[in-house]
């Protein structure tokens, strides 16, 4: 129930019992509130339980700890890090921003990280709620689940073979239900409306919001999804080929079953999945060692097609890409800059064939004049993993009368002498509008303040008004209109932000034999 309004609005009080959290930027954030119990113990893959409760009031005014995940002092050259210590299987909890814990109903924002399956965090100073919060009023809920092994690893249909029923797979997934059902029952306590909620993910959490949207235990607890940067090329295994994985892990651990594994320290469960990381490397292609499996029970379909139907065909949707994702993750590396013509060919050739890898080539090489093998690699990387596939879905609901909001985020970066273009995860600061957040990310250094805080204005409310109304058009905004298979309209986002007609046209043709998935 919310609080009368003579109580201390920090103050809330729930099933599970009260909180107090804290005013910050002119909003009440309550961090690291359980949503379901201790992943710990016995409970090592299995399913999200609910949370036991707590008596007495329980501080909400610190974040909790993150998942665990492997951890470089100082971080990556890209970021600069995506999660930092404190770690600890104890994680799944969530943090609230909101105007007020009052009865105002606001609509509701839950935000869930990215990072390869591996990394990141719902409490990283970038993904706080607060300027969604108070520009928008709205409610926002980030969270953290399993990530890495502890919420990836595949144990097989019978897990340990303990006969509990438990599903075996998807551990992530499972802890995420449990945080959606939470914002279902408690919401309304933080001023939030548990029938307006939009889901929104980046990169790995943009799988799983669209994995959530087309669950079945998710019907009527979500309305609008943002799919930001999906990478719904991935190849999602089934069950035999992800055992093969997990048989791997296993020697890597040290360790011959599941019970084995549940005895050793999570650090060295971490480092086990460091070796794999060097295993399941291809040439070529986006690193992930660890990768949602498609095991029947909790997952029955890639999730590219969730949204396409049953009742996740009714969400409204949002979606996008920046223009050279793969910059990313292959620019800085010297190894690729070396790469020769022969060898891109012979990679384009594992997606085109050998007849067509040549022509394919060309192809790349006209739309980036004077472009050197690496550049065309990490085109042809970005088309296949992120902007295709985005475009397919795009395409597939406008085939139906159900068309989503598509974007194209092309902005570049001056680092590194402009090597990131428009990379992988460059949008999210303009999204949350909060870059004396991303302070330690050196992907931004050198963008004109003015440029990067009228465009960070233009897109922060255009997600404002996509939360609110399921139309992100707002009067600072170039008119927008859904994509169709008429104009294909998609909004590019750039130092001038334009609505251009089928913008990604040449790469949706260049690879229009592809499945969606």
């Amino acid at each position: 129930m919310s609080n009368p309004p003579a109580q201390d609005r920090t103050v809330v009080d729930l099933p599970a019992g009260r909180l107090r959290g804290a005013t910050d930027g002119g909003v009440t954030v309550f961090r690291a509130v359980p949503y379901a119990a201790p992943p710990v113990g016995d409970l090592r893959w299995r399913p999200a339980r609910p949370h036991a409760g707590w008596s007495g009031t329980r501080d909400a005014t610190t974040d909790g700890p993150s998942a665990p995940q492997m951890y470089v002092e100082g971080g990556d050259p890209v970021l600069g890090g995506h999660g930092s210590p404190p770690f600890d299987e104890d994680c799944l909890t969530l943090n609230v921003w909101t105007p007020a814990a009052d009865d105002a109903r606001r609509p509701v924002l839950v935000w869930i990280h990215g990072g390869g399956f591996v990394s990141g965090s719902g409490s990283l100073p970038g993904y706080s709620g607060e300027t969604f919060a108070r520009d928008g009023d709205l409610v926002v809920v980030s969270i953290n689940y399993r990530i890495g092994p502890l919420g990836y690893l595949y144990p097989g249909e019978s897990g340990d073979g303990d006969g509990d029923g438990d599903a075996a797979g998807n551990f992530w997934l499972t802890d995420q239900l449990a945080a959606l059902r939470w914002v279902k029952e408690n919401i309304a306590s933080f001023g939030g409306d548990p029938d307006r909620v939009t889901v929104a993910g980046q990169s790995g959490g943009a799988v799983s919001t669209a994995a959530l949207a087309g669950h079945p235990q998710t019907e009527g607890l979500i309305r609008r999804v943002i799919l930001q940067s999906p990478p719904f090329g991935l190849d999602l295994p089934g069950p035999a080929a992800y055992l093969e994985r997990t048989a791997a892990y296993l020697e890597l651990a040290g360790a011959k079953d599941l019970a084995e594994l549940r005895t050793l320290p999570w650090p060295e469960l971490i480092a086990a999945g460091g070796g794999l990381f060097v295993q399941t490397m291809r040439w070529g292609y986006w690193p992930t060692p660890f990768l949602p499996v498609i095991d029947g029970v909790t997952l029955s379909g890639h999730p590219a097609q969730a949204l396409l139907s049953g009742a996740a065909a009714g969400i409204d949707v949002m979606i996008g890409w920046t223009r050279e994702e793969a910059n990313f993750g292959f620019a800085l590396d010297e190894g690729y800059a070396a790469a020769t013509r022969e060898q891109v060919v012979d990679r384009i050739a594992e997606t085109f064939g050998g007849e067509a890898a040549e022509g394919a080539y060309a192809a790349y090489e006209r739309a980036r004049p004077g472009s050197r093998p690496a550049d065309v690699l990490m085109d042809l990387i970005t088309d296949e993993l992120f902007r295709v596939p985005a475009l397919r879905l795009a395409e597939a609901r406008a085939e139906t009368g159900r068309p989503v909001w598509a974007y194209q985020f092309d902005l570049p970066t001056p680092a590194y002498e402009g090597r990131l273009g428009a990379a992988h995860c460059l949008e999210l600061p303009f999204v949350f509008d909060n870059f004396d957040r991303w302070s330690h990310a050196p992907f931004l250094a050198g963008l004109a303040p003015a440029v990067r805080d009228g465009l960070a204005y233009a897109m922060h409310r255009a997600w404002i008004a996509f939360v609110r109304t399921g139309d992100p058009n707002h009067p600072d905004l170039p008119s927008w209109r859904p994509y169709d298979t008429r104009t294909r309209t998609t909004m590019r986002f750039d130092s001038v932000v334009t609505a251009l007609d089928d913008l990604a046209g040449a790469s949706r043709l260049l690879h229009t034999s592809a499945p969606l998935m």
